[in-house]
């Protein structure tokens, strides 16, 4: 289902929540694949070499990943989005006079 924009407002809204709405869905993948290889990994780990915990190396990499990847869907846009680069193009607009 496509949203229709009535105007270029809505149509920035329209394109900041579909660019919001993949990051999720990339998040929920992210989220998805990393308990599927964590389950495969920590199960293999615990049959062959259950005294040694090699596959937290594994959850240490994909936790990073993820919490990264949440900190991007949380600042999305806040941090250097596009809403902070029009903010300091207006900015520099006004200090600098023609």
């Amino acid at each position: 289902m496509q949203v229709a924009p009535t105007n270029s407002n809505d149509a920035s809204r329209a394109a900041s929540a579909r660019a919001y709405v993949r990051d999720l869905r990339g998040f929920y993948r992210l989220l998805g694949t990393t308990l599927l290889v964590l389950a495969l990994t920590f199960t293999l780990n615990y049959v062959t070499s259950p005294g040694r915990w090699w596959f937290l190396w594994v959850a240490l990499g994909f936790g990073v990943a993820l919490a990264f990847s949440g900190l991007n869907l949380l600042l999305h846009g806040r941090l250097f989005g596009a809403d902070w680069e029009e903010r300091k193009v207006r900015e520099y607009l006004e200090r600098r006079p023609h």
